[in-house]
């Protein structure tokens, strides 16, 4: 997992709005409670609402509103191999996903989805 992935599924757990450890969050990321330190130390330092410290947990303070749009790479990869796959097959979806796939690159244009798909 990349640490733009691990970033993304913290924030995605402090949402709940619930105080959470660094022991607790390194157990789900896989990771040692260092690397926790670390990200929440990021996260905070870039302006999200993340507070807490060492020993008493971490919680996000106000609520997060992230574009329906954002996906992890992993996520995007899915939703354009599923894409390609219908998009390549004889139906009444196939347009639909072809036109699908043609928007999803241009909302999300440093996906590089064209040089992917064509």
């Amino acid at each position: 997992m990349t640490r733009d992935d691990r970033m993304f599924d913290l924030i995605q757990i402090l949402r709940d709005g619930r105080l959470h450890t660094a022991a607790e969050l390194a157990a789900k990321m896989r990771v040692s409670t260092r690397t926790i330190w670390r990200d929440m130390a990021v996260m905070s330092g870039s302006g999200l609402p993340v507070e807490g410290e060492r020993g008493l947990g971490y919680i996000l303070r106000s609520p997060l509103l992230l574009p329906p749009t954002l996906m992890t790479q992993d996520e995007l990869d899915a939703l354009v191999e599923g894409l390609t796959a219908v998009s390549s097959a004889e139906g009444p979806r196939a347009r639909a996903a072809r036109t699908l796939l043609a928007k999803v690159a241009t909302l999300m244009p440093q996906a590089g989805i064209d040089e992917r798909v064509g």
